[in-house]
């Protein structure tokens, strides 16, 4: 799906536009490709048009035997390199989202990221790693001192900025949690003159009826991928179509 929105290009490559915008501070290079430290981020940027050489900086980036995503990316891989990891998703932006702050929720940071890991590792929302709470605001709701809910920012191309680690523990599912901790993060976007967007897998449909009912609407299908560096690497220029 296209959207008529002219700024909203920047949203198909989000990698690319935030470590070459907002997020450049974070950015490792090597050539043309881009990455955040491996403890913020796994999400890593190719160029649009991938050559051998941004393969061949990738592979030495990354190391033979190395696993990286390629979040978004339905081009061809090198010979040789095994896909790991396949999910189908898709990207919603605000279309009409009615933004608010919460009252309860707090604003989580450095000293929060040990409960934080907790809630991730019980909820598996994507990934959330020991400094991603330092690529924007994050919100938590907590019950008898507890951290039970949370949902922050992550990629930030320039004007956008994406919802993540959205989750609840599954003891306090249902109280509409999640829902408010979105509406408040995106209240916090919006305040910026930015626009919220998020991501989240196809076939969970739970997740995206309830983005929808948000306010979010679908921009366009997108796909995960991951991809394992050949421990013994063929010449680049020899490519396979992704299956």
């Amino acid at each position: 799906m296209t959207s008529t929105n002219a700024a909203a290009h920047v949203l198909d490559n989000p990698a690319l536009a935030s470590l070459t915008g907002p997020h450049a501070h974070f950015a490792e290079r090597r050539g043309r490709v881009l990455r955040y430290p491996l403890d913020v981020s796994p999400w890593l940027a190719l160029p649009d048009d991938p050559g051998p050489d941004d393969w061949a900086d990738l592979a030495a980036l990354t190391g033979p035997g190395g696993e990286v995503p390629l979040a978004g990316f339905r081009g061809q891989v090198p010979d040789g390199w095994e896909i790991t990891f396949r999910l189908e998703g898709v990207q919603l932006v605000d279309d009409g989202l009615t933004a608010a702050p919460d009252a309860e929720a707090v604003v989580l940071g450095p000293a929060d990221v040990p409960e934080m890991l907790d809630l991730v590792a019980l909820t598996r929302p994507g990934p959330f790693l020991p400094r991603t709470v330092e690529l924007g605001t994050y919100l938590g709701i907590r019950r008898a001192g507890r951290l039970v809910a949370m949902a922050g920012e992550r990629l930030h191309p320039p004007g956008w900025t994406e919802i993540s680690a959205v989750c609840t523990d599954p003891a306090f599912r249902g109280e509409g949690l999640a829902s408010r901790l979105v509406l408040a993060v995106a209240h916090g976007i919006r305040e910026r003159g930015e626009t919220p967007f998020l991501h989240t897998g196809a076939g969970n449909t739970n997740a995206v009826r309830l983005y929808e009912s948000l306010g979010f609407r679908l921009r366009r299908n997108t796909v995960f991928l991951a991809a394992r560096v050949p421990e013994n690497l063929p010449d680049p220029r020899e490519a396979v179509p992704v299956a």
